[in-house]
């Protein structure tokens, strides 16, 4: 898919439409994770304002011709020797090559997904384009927190984006993830700031755990009973990149299906190497 979604309005995320079985239901209003910078004001933004991290997940149907499943990935003829990785981690946690071949490569049925707002739903964003996340990242606040978080990102640039998108076999529920790449220190602390908000808090359903990755957290924003839609959002921080993952489709959500995807994407990026 391409990347012609028009902007949301101002103070808006992006809307798609609900699966075909879910039409008569309104919408359920995000209230999804706004990233943590390096400051309270985000965990403000996230419980208060309910401000998303600009992502566009689930709600589309598709038609036959855009549903066929798109062949996982598999592992090319082994270079020779001397050939060095196109992409990897450095044993010093900083990665390399492009964030799209970090991303986790297609598991075998699932398919891509909607388009991630304006951002599409396989891409390595561009350096417009991640000028214009940070831009989704404080629309909508007061104008204040707003020059305070754009200085936040001014002082700790963000340096590459990615984001892919997937669909499960079964078709009910969308897997969006981002990597977002940014100076080790500043990635830390705002995982750590993630974590806070999926346990401590209170303000949001306690998530599952990740197996073989402690400093990964999972939470389930707010959901009325009886909503036909629900959400997960795990994050966590590997090296300069910290990985945001959000999965929404029909309730229940197959939980351990979710956290075994975020596992794997972990691994791709783990240290000393990331799979090649």
């Amino acid at each position: 898919m391409s990347i012609t979604e028009t902007p949301p309005a101002d103070g808006q995320q992006p809307q798609l439409p609900l699966p075909a079985q879910l039409e008569d239901q309104p919408p359920a209003p995000r209230r999804a994770l706004h990233p943590a910078l390096r400051a309270g004001a985000a965990v403000l933004a996230a419980a208060v304002l309910g401000v998303g991290i600009g992502v566009g997940i689930l709600r589309t149907q598709y038609s036959d011709e855009d549903t066929a499943p798109v062949a996982a990935a598999t592992p090319s003829t082994a270079p020779g020797a001397s050939a060095s990785p196109s992409f990897g981690a450095k044993s010093n946690g900083t990665h390399f090559g492009s964030l799209r071949e970090l991303l986790l490569p297609m598991p075998e049925q699932y398919r891509l997904g909607p388009d991630a707002g304006t951002y599409g739903n396989d891409t390595d964003l561009t350096e417009d384009q991640r000028k214009s996340w940070v831009e989704d990242q404080v629309r909508g606040l007061p104008k204040k927190l707003q020059d305070a978080l754009r200085k936040e990102w001014e002082s700790t640039p963000l340096k590459g984006g990615g984001v892919r998108t997937y669909i499960s076999p079964t078709g009910d529920y969308t897997v969006t993830v981002w990597l977002l790449q940014y100076h080790q220190d500043a990635v830390k602390a705002d995982a750590a700031w993630n974590s806070v908000l999926a346990s401590d808090s209170g303000l949001f359903r306690l998530g599952p755990k990740v197996p073989g990755h402690e400093q990964a957290s999972c939470f389930l924003p707010d959901a009325d009973p009886g909503d036909k839609i629900d959400r997960l959002v795990c994050s966590a921080a590997e090296g300069d990149l910290r990985v945001e993952m959000e999965v929404e489709g029909i309730a229940p959500l197959p939980k351990d299906k979710a956290v075994n995807l975020f596992s794997r994407q972990l691994d791709r990026l783990a240290r000393p190497g990331a799979s090649v």
